[in-house]
């Protein structure tokens, strides 16, 4: 039975918690947040309000960081230290280096780290590779992915609105399309970028050019309250492949369209995933190379500092 305990119970966890519930071979056993209200709702978890007491009093198999991004790479580092295996929240960090001082702790120490990468283990994300990789449809010509929202005021302390402790839009929600294209397709070849960067919104428009296709990209946080949407449009030689207003559809050239999540293959031309939740599917996935011994190479630190080099240049 794995021992699990998670640091900061914010907006986050509440996708992490359930996920870690269902498992049957792992335990919840405490949580941790400066905010001793955060933890009410989880009466039988152990609460802690102080980082270090959690470490030194718990025996615990994997630790699973859901605080700010300023916070990431030192808290993973510090619990690696004390064999701790260590699944944290996007992104590692805004500093390039950190990528190799976490990795670098993990191996020092012989556990396992990986980054929530969610878009990688997202049902829709994962057949849409799949299409790709396999070439279900020819060749790709262009695509189009945005994620559009409005500025997040509700965060504790407003820490999300800080430049210095967020990174803002290209590191807390640009990064999720991003980090699918380079896990996709590689590191682009070159890119256009336009942005609106203001006190109270930002919004950015990213081309990435690829060999023989290109993505355009938005992401916003508005200063208006207009509802959060993920979405994306990608064309084939002989479909388009699309995920909007939460249904994922195949719009084949021969004139048949489909839904390909929540069927079985041999209805969905062979590219079908059942429905499932992205979250549980990257949380059992870690737990499942803790309890293997496996590296958790779906999330590469290779691909994690192409990323963050991209979004540093925005």
């Amino acid at each position: 039975m794995l021992k699990i305990a998670l640091a900061g119970v914010g907006g986050i966890s509440g996708a992490h918690i359930p996920a870690w519930e269902a498992m049957e071979d792992a335990e919840l056993v405490a949580l941790c947040d400066i905010r001793p209200e955060q933890m009410e709702k989880y009466p039988d978890k152990r609460h802690y309000t102080d980082f270090d007491e959690m470490l030194e009093r718990e025996e615990i198999d994997i630790l699973d960081i859901c605080l700010p991004t300023y916070l990431h790479a030192d808290y993973a580092v510090k619990a690696m230290e004390k064999g701790i295996n260590v699944i944290c929240e996007k992104p590692v960090s805004l500093k390039r280096e950190d990528v190799a001082r976490v990795y670098g702790a993990a191996k020092k120490n012989s556990v396992k780290f990986m980054i929530a990468q969610v878009l990688r283990f997202w049902p829709e994300y994962e057949v849409l590779k799949r299409i790709y990789d396999e070439k279900t449809y020819g060749r790709l010509l262009s695509g189009n992915m945005r994620r559009l929202g409005c500025y997040p005021k509700w965060s504790w302390d407003g820490w999300m609105m800080d430049e210095k402790r967020s990174g803002l839009v290209p590191f807390d929600l640009h990064i999720h399309d991003l980090d699918f294209l380079v896990y996709a397709f590689g590191k682009p070849l070159d890119k256009t970028v336009f942005r609106s960067k203001r006190p109270e919104q930002d919004y950015i428009n990213a081309i990435y050019s690829y060999d023989g296709f290109f993505v355009s990209t938005e992401a916003s946080w508005y200063a208006s309250p207009y509802p959060f949407k993920a979405e994306f449009l990608f064309q084939f030689e002989n479909a388009v492949v699309a995920s909007e207003n939460g249904k994922m559809t195949v719009y084949e050239r021969d004139g048949k369209i489909f839904s390909p999540i929540g069927g079985s293959a041999s209805d969905t031309g062979n590219i079908g995933l059942p429905a499932s939740d992205a979250y549980a599917n990257e949380i059992n996935y870690f737990a499942d190379c803790v309890r293997t011994g496996k590296e958790p190479e779906k999330v590469k630190p290779d691909e994690l500092e192409t990323v963050i080099d991209i979004l540093k240049s925005l």
